[in-house]
């Protein structure tokens, strides 16, 4: 405390004084950086939003979006997309377009093609007229006694991307082998002299699959994996009886109960089949 002056007054003490001093960048070190980023914020918030726009709307709603938004003339819309039942009723750019320029040309908003045009081979479908032949000549070969048209309903021919497949499939009258074992019924004997005589002209390599259902095996017994194998192998060799050259052969393969025919049932018999892959 300060010492009192004479006559008893007390001196006030000595204010303090703060200054502050605000530094402002110039230039370039200023606030340029914060719109790049708000730019950077709104792009990436639009990003989402997109995504969730993707994934909240149906495929129609997503096509009349695509039409809202598509540039177009005023006459246009009003006799075309996006314009019949409002922002999602309408149609998008896939769909056929009414441009003047459709005369004699079909096509979309985005791409046009002549109408007389004609697209490539579609995936699996290149082997259609091939197995049509196939299936005639086999059901021709079937009707040669009872037995075999009892039997057909027991082949299934595929046409995929590989080759023709035909698969040789069990049910609960038919089995292609001996319970648990490798050896051909005499059906399957029968059956498979049918496809040989079928496939061998046909040219191409070969690959042979075994599958077999899911019931288990009692310990110390086989495994449905070296039965799968087994089974493939056998039908190779009835094959080479049947008069396909053994050079033919790519592979065999044994996947056991890895590729159910019927997956909701592993233990379905239609499980246990013989798929034979005809390839170019």
């Amino acid at each position: 405390m300060a010492a009192p002056k004479k006559g008893g007054k007390q001196e006030l003490p000595t204010p303090v004084i703060v200054k502050k001093i605000t530094i402002v960048a110039a230039g370039h070190h200023g606030g340029a950086w914060k719109v790049a980023y708000a730019d950077f914020v709104t792009a990436m918030m639009a990003f989402f939003l997109l995504l969730w726009i993707l994934g909240a709307t149906t495929e129609k709603q997503r096509k009349g979006i695509a039409d809202y938004f598509s540039p177009t003339l005023v006459k246009t819309r009003e006799g075309s997309a996006g314009s019949a039942a409002g922002l999602l009723g309408g149609s998008s750019i896939t769909d056929v377009d009414n441009y003047p320029h459709r005369a004699g040309q079909t096509g979309t908003r985005s791409m046009t093609v002549p109408r007389d045009a004609t697209g490539g081979p579609k995936e699996g479908s290149g082997h259609s007229s091939r197995v049509k032949k196939m299936e005639q000549q086999l059901q021709e070969k079937m009707q040669a006694s009872e037995a075999l048209r009892r039997l057909a309903k027991q082949v299934r021919m595929v046409d995929t991307t590989q080759g023709i497949r035909i698969d040789l499939v069990d049910n609960a009258d038919f089995s292609m082998f001996m319970l648990g074992t490798t050896v051909l019924t005499p059906d399957a004997s029968m059956l498979l002299k049918v496809i040989g005589d079928t496939v061998a002209p046909q040219g191409g390599g070969l690959t042979i699959r075994g599958h077999t259902d899911s019931l288990p095996w009692k310990s110390g017994a086989a495994n449905n994996w070296s039965l799968s194998a087994g089974r493939a192998e056998a039908t190779r060799q009835s094959l080479m009886r049947s008069g396909i050259a053994e050079d033919r052969f790519r592979r065999i393969e044994g996947v056991a109960d890895r590729e159910l025919l019927v997956r909701d049932n592993p233990q379905d018999p239609r499980n246990r089949r013989i798929s034979i892959l005809l390839q170019d």
